[in-house]
């Protein structure tokens, strides 16, 4: 896309986005977010960003986008952006309150844990952890975070996050595998995908299943009784039965197509390779596949 066409497609924003389902899709290179609709797959605007959007994740009716390489955090509100956070060192990864008003923010860099007034854009808890935080999951009763340390973790700290201005680390927990992403199921389970395995380790209350999988890293995620895990270097989601860990059977995705959100009823996952955006009906068929950019790293419901 040109300077002229960006802009043009930048400025102009069509009422009737607000009441299409939309995704926001990171265009790492490019510096922008791009808002796609859901049911057609068509691009309808595209948001400038501080260079280097990566991770995004939907925090009550915003977004919030993590730029790595420049320690900047945007947070994106009705299709433009609202505020710009700074200070800090190399941001990776966000989780909402079940309020949507505070963000917490995975922070490599500083190996830290920052919790974010969203609407107000201020940075209003700082938690020291160690290695290099980066995936992380709230449990269902919004008091938990359980956090990655790390590509290939050899553990994973739980952080209390019943007072978001007042965490702290409440225990650890070491996988039998190197952990890599984490996510909480509606149902309460714990599920640990791989950082240098084809594994995917279940949290199960006091028992744990190990299961087999794709290429690491995996990512995961969770719609309707069923699991989603993808491997971007094997181009595969697998499909689990989330309550029995069955798995139902396995869609060809673009290579490249590491993180998956659920959204809207469908399930979502770009492709660092191929700048797609992968729409997957909830039993894993593709519906929609979109170019989008160069490159895109992660994608999320749009806010309000």
């Amino acid at each position: 896309m040109d300077r002229r066409s960006f802009l043009i497609a930048a400025a102009s924003a069509p009422l009737a986005l607000r009441a299409l389902p939309t995704a926001l899709v990171t265009a790492d290179t490019e510096a922008h977010v791009a808002a796609v609709d859901l049911l057609t797959g068509v691009v309808r605007r595209r948001i400038p960003t501080r260079p280097g959007p990566r991770s995004i994740e939907r925090v009550g009716a915003s977004v919030v986008v993590a730029h790595t390489a420049v320690g900047a955090v945007t947070i994106v509100h009705a299709f433009g952006v609202q505020h710009v956070l700074e200070g800090f060192a190399e941001p990776r990864y966000t989780a909402a309150t079940r309020g949507g008003r505070y963000a917490f923010v995975t922070d490599s860099g500083d190996a830290t844990l920052a919790t974010v007034d969203v609407p107000r854009g201020e940075i209003v808890a700082r938690l020291k952890l160690r290695l290099w935080p980066r995936h992380l999951s709230l449990s269902r009763d919004g008091t938990t975070l359980w956090v990655a340390l790390g590509t290939a973790s050899p553990e994973l700290v739980v952080v209390d996050v019943t007072e978001p201005r007042r965490p702290f680390v409440r225990g650890r927990v070491r996988p039998p595998i190197p952990a890599h992403d984490v996510g909480f199921s509606p149902s309460g389970r714990v599920w640990v995908t791989a950082g240098d395995a084809r594994t995917i380790v279940v949290y199960d209350g006091t028992a744990t299943r190990t299961l087999p999988a794709d290429a690491a890293p995996q990512h995961v995620t969770f719609l309707r009784g069923r699991a989603f895990v993808t491997s971007g270097d094997d181009g595969t989601l697998r499909v689990y039965d989330e309550p029995t860990a069955r798995l139902l059977h396995t869609t060809r995705v673009p290579v490249g197509s590491y993180n998956v959100q659920y959204a809207a009823g469908r399930v979502l996952t770009p492709s660092l390779v191929r700048g797609t955006l992968c729409v997957l009906d909830a039993s894993g068929r593709v519906r929609e596949q979109t170019r989008v950019a160069a490159s895109s790293h992660d994608a999320c419901l749009a806010g309000g």
